[in-house]
This record gives C-alpha cells, sequence and structure tokens, in this order.
C-alpha cells in the first residue's frame, strides 16, 4: 500500500504543487491529505477517483496495479 500513497505525493510533486493547493482542488482538509499521503489513513475512492481525473492518469496507475500512467489503447 506504501506506493499509493508514493505515487500521489509525485503525481502532486510534479505538477509542483502544495499539499495545501490539491487539498483545496479535492475540498479537503490540507491535515486530511496530508494523513493521505503519509499513508497515515486510507484514500477514500472517490479521491482516488478525483486523482486520477485531475492528473490524467489511471486510477489503476494509483493504486499500484499498473506501472502505466494511462490505460493501453
Amino acid at each position: 500500500m506504501e506506493y499509493i500513497y508514493q505515487r500521489v505525493r509525485d503525481l502532486r510533486e510534479d505538477k509542483d504543487l502544495t499539499q495545501a493547493q490539491i487539498a483545496k482542488i479535492l475540498n479537503v482538509y490540507t491535515t486530511t491529505y496530508q494523513r493521505w499521503e503519509r499513508g497515515e489513513t486510507e484514500i477514500p475512492s472517490h479521491i482516488v477517483k478525483q486523482l486520477s481525473i485531475y492528473y490524467n492518469v489511471s486510477a489503476d496507475y494509483i493504486l499500484g496495479l499498473s506501472d502505466l500512467p494511462y490505460p493501453k489503447r
């Protein structure tokens, strides 16, 4: 499960966003988002969906089910 939190952090950092900025985009408290990135609490499925849409990557990539950020076509 560790990879999920690492991927979420890497995606955020690749966009040069702060934790506070992405928390605002997701409409959650910054502390809530920080706990997700540290792996202290699980990321809800609806948030994984929002993140995949925002970052334009597959949810499978975020969840570690695929190493390809974009689905094969």
